[in-house]
């Protein structure tokens, strides 16, 4: 994530995009947006703030030589000499039009902008950012005409969201420039992350941190809550987010014998599980690794501790609460009925 409290705008062009499957060219501008006072106090924030909570960055990539990444390469020619700032940004919008490689790829305008003292951690650096504006929004325009007001509708872009977009931070660790990037229309995965942009998650304690999150998620939905009930899943979830909280430092082996506390049957599953899941998801669960707090808060987010059953009652669990499943709920079954229950303990209603 970055922080945008000292950050300015430099330089700011705006072109449009087509789309070959459906005929529709680009269309270019010759020279930079000269933005009014009220315009630019608008305008940096709804560029910036989308990236002010993003807690995960990416790297760019290519198969062969990093060098021949676009994108990474049109960086770092505008970070060295903006003064082919035009040329350059227009050279990034064909590339983006020669991505569009379905008719179902959206046309739209394309702002390439150059911030300066965008905060990363602890330091300020200059950053290139690009976004593609998909949707405009219908809004009512009153105007004064013969000494009466009338009222037309008119199409503009909405200032809360971009659709997509990318910061690009002329800063780089071991693995290169870091990147961030956000997709408010998934409407297609590929294009902009991986077509366009061609970027991907470094190797780092986000990354792992995310990675085992997710693996721990999938298994307690595919395998514990059809095998053993909801009550254990939410439990399992409970166990994970504990561990991570109160560990810096994850290891797998260690992992496994406390959350499921030595229980060779579910071990087993678990580890069955996780074989099938790396490779179905083309991922590397490290055996240990470095516990990201960005990473576990955000994935923590995503956990649902829900028991849902037929008879339209749901129990909620407390994810923070490990033991408190075990200890106040317990499940059973009723033979008059034929029907399973849960029995829940407390003290006072809250």
């Amino acid at each position: 994530m970055i922080k945008r409290h000292k950050a300015s705008l430099k330089s700011c062009i705006i072109h449009k995009v087509g789309n070959k499957f459906n005929g529709t060219k680009n269309a270019f501008s010759d020279t930079i947006v000269h933005f009014d006072e009220a315009t630019y106090n608008l305008m940096l924030p709804y560029l910036l703030k989308p990236f002010v909570s993003v807690a995960e960055n990416y790297r760019f990539h290519h198969h062969s030589d990093i060098g021949l990444n676009e994108i990474n390469t049109y960086s770092e020619q505008l970070f060295k000499d903006d003064t082919d700032f035009v040329e350059v940004s227009k050279h990034i919008v064909t590339h983006l039009f020669e991505q569009s490689n379905s008719a179902q790829i959206k046309t739209g305008d394309v702002l390439i902008c150059h911030f300066e003292n965008v905060q990363y951690e602890d330091y300020f650096t200059d950053a290139i950012g690009i976004f593609k504006i998909e949707n405009k929004t219908e809004f009512f325009q009153t105007y004064l005409e013969d000494n009466n007001y009338d009222i037309l509708v008119q199409k503009g872009i909405q200032a809360k969201k971009v659709d997509k977009g990318c910061l690009i931070l002329n800063t780089s660790d071991m693995e290169g420039k870091i990147v961030f990037s956000v997709d408010n229309n998934t409407y297609d995965t590929q294009y902009w992350i991986k077509s366009f942009l061609n970027i991907r998650y470094p190797d780092d304690s986000n990354q792992h941190t995310k990675n085992c999150i997710e693996l721990c998620r999938e298994f307690s939905k595919e395998v514990l809550q059809p095998n053993f009930g909801g009550q254990e899943q939410s439990n399992f979830l409970a166990k994970t987010v504990d561990f991570f909280k109160e560990n810096e430092i994850v290891n797998i082996d260690t992992f496994k014998e406390e959350v499921f506390e030595e229980e060779e049957d579910k071990i087993q599953l678990f580890e069955d599980y996780k074989k099938v899941y790396e490779t179905d998801n083309k991922v590397l669960i490290r055996n240990q690794f470095d516990v990201s707090e960005i990473a576990l808060k955000k994935q923590k987010q995503k956990i649902k501790t829900e028991i849902k059953l037929d008879t339209n009652i749901q129990i909620k669990l407390d994810v923070d609460a490990p033991d408190a499943s075990a200890e106040y709920l317990e499940r059973g079954y009723d033979e008059e009925k034929k029907m399973h229950f849960y029995k829940v303990f407390f003290n006072d209603e809250t």
